[in-house]
């Protein structure tokens, strides 16, 4: 009896589970049918389905600032491999999370900025119209856009170009917090950054250099001399040598790459060491779970091992923006721009970001 019961009950739960999915599959939409015009339109990136070839450059309704909102006109913005991850709704299970399981819910794309103020709203008093602003707000790729002033935006230095600004919320932020906070870097310890050329990987030799650390850098061989101009005390070609076989051992390794079994990785670090993933893996990495699966397998490891592994996403803040502001002032940290795109040519950017060897980061010029 009670077989019959268990099994009835988990067929209930399949059917249910399956009725479930269809209605939020084919229910799953966006506002992309709503064809009206703009009675104050701007320029933005828009995609209303899933893939790189439908982005389109289209006119908007222009945004008006709320009370505690800044508007912002856009002079640059950078791409980020979180983007194409919206952009392809990909790994698919992030489209259960509630980006969309059949079109992108939100049609908008962008988030790191650098612009001009041009009005703030009654209760903003930090900020002013004609202040150059840097930071993150969802719809960057567009003419405007309205962070909120407590947020992730923060005042741009004067010597710092648009362009350079723009680079720096999520690679930036990332790159910071995985030093400071997850990895806890200390001056004197051995860390190793694994894509110590990429957007996250350029900032991260800076910031732990700065932070006292002896640098070991993971790149292929046309990046070794910019990674070694970073700052990094050693570089590893990875077409040359595999680090995770070596017999150094690291305090920390940052890895934005996620191209070595965590076994291999324990190998190389220190019985304390801390293991930090960064990211959602490479585009070759997604299908339904992309590289989740490391995170779940570092959890189910926790227990048994002496090392702190673990995955990471940067949160967004005005605080870590400002910090950064004082260290781009300073010259301690200096944003490394592989190229530049129009808004127009934002699928060539995407693209270009998916195939994983930029070298730092990659811009979007809005003119």
């Amino acid at each position: 009896m009670i077989k019959r019961i268990l099994k009835w009950t988990f067929l209930l739960i399949l059917i249910g589970g399956f009725v479930w999915f269809e209605i939020a599959y084919w229910s799953s939409t966006n506002n992309c049918d709503q064809k009206i015009a703009p009675t104050n339109p701007m320029k933005a990136i828009v995609y209303c389905d899933y893939g790189l070839a439908n982005l389109k450059l289209q006119d908007i309704e222009k945004p008006t600032p709320t009370d505690d909102q800044l508007l912002v006109r856009v002079r640059a913005a950078s791409v980020n491999p979180y983007d194409w991850h919206f952009v392809e709704g990909s790994p698919k299970i992030i489209r259960l999370f509630g980006i969309g399981l059949r079109k992108p819910k939100d049609t908008r794309l962008g988030v790191d900025f650098a612009g001009t103020v041009e009005a703030v709203g009654k209760n903003v008093t930090k900020f002013k119209p004609g202040d150059e602003v840097f930071g993150g707000r969802g719809g960057a790729f567009a003419e405007y856009v309205t962070p909120r002033a407590d947020r992730a935006v923060a005042l741009k230095p004067a010597t710092v170009s648009f362009e350079e600004a723009a680079a720096v919320n999520i690679a930036g932020l990332t790159a910071l917090q995985g030093v400071r906070d997850k990895g806890k870097v200390q001056s004197g310890q051995k860390v190793l950054i694994n894509g110590a050329s990429g957007g996250v990987g350029t900032f991260a030799v800076q910031i732990a250099k700065n932070f006292g650390a002896d640098v070991t850098g993971v790149c292929s061989t046309r990046n070794v001399d910019l990674v070694k101009s970073l700052g990094a005390d050693r570089v590893i070609d990875y077409t040359k040598e595999d680090f995770t076989k070596s017999n150094e051992h690291y305090d920390v390794i940052l890895d934005n790459v996620a191209n070595h079994s965590l076994s291999d990785c324990r190998h190389v670090l220190t019985p304390k060491g801390k293991y930090v993933m960064i990211g959602g893996g490479s585009a070759h990495q997604q299908g339904w779970i992309g590289s989740m699966g490391k995170p779940l397998k570092a959890l189910v490891m926790k227990p048994f091992v002496s090392q702190q592994m673990g995955m990471m996403m940067a949160e967004m803040n005005q605080s870590d923006l400002n910090y950064f502001a004082e260290m781009m002032q300073s010259g301690k940290v200096k944003p490394v721009i592989d190229r530049t795109y129009k808004l127009n040519e934002i699928q060539q950017a995407i693209a270009y970001v998916e195939e994983g060897h930029a070298r730092g980061k990659v811009i979007i010029v809005v003119d």
